[in-house]
């Protein structure tokens, strides 16, 4: 797999660098480039950790307080080449599959019963131990949210690299 986009996201525990799939999953990552190049991850928090299967990012500041996506929801991309192993980078959406907007979650294992269903689109390139240590952190919940970190983890900023 190419990957054609790089991106650093810079956290309260340290840098997370991915690689975006664009020719395998061209929509997928546009809008995801999109909300990157606009700003829109600064401040926001890793809101959702389940041990064993993803840490989740891209919709809520601290406080669980979630902030409105900047675009329409866009249509699931699914590529057979694009699999949900560990460290990989996937649109989160609700129970419609056309509903992925600015959240994602990163992979902390292998998740199989994913594929076909969400779009994996990239993958963690540097940062293991940052995915790592996020995933290992105490949870609780928080108003009718589940798996919060008691420990706020901030994407301080997110950026493309060129």
């Amino acid at each position: 797999m190419k990957v054609t986009h790089k991106a650093v996201f810079e956290t309260s525990m340290g840098n997370i660098t991915a690689g975006f799939y664009g020719e395998e999953m061209p929509g997928t990552v546009e809008n995801f480039v999109k909300h990157i190049e606009a700003g829109f991850y600064s401040k926001l928090i890793f809101h959702r950790v389940i041990k064993g299967f993803v840490i989740q990012g891209g919709g809520f500041i601290n406080g669980m307080f979630e902030k409105a996506a900047m675009s329409t929801p866009i249509k699931l991309e699914i590529s057979d080449n694009v699999k949900h192993e560990k460290y990989t980078f996937s649109m989160a959406r609700t129970s419609d599959p056309n509903s992925a907007t600015s959240q994602f979650f990163i992979c902390t294992d292998k998740c199989e019963d994913l594929d076909g269903s969400y779009a994996a689109f990239g993958t963690v390139l540097e940062g293991f131990e940052v995915v790592d240590n996020i995933e290992k952190l105490e949870t609780k919940s928080v108003r009718h949210f589940d798996d919060v970190p008691k420990t706020s983890v901030v994407i301080n900023k997110a950026y493309m690299l060129s």
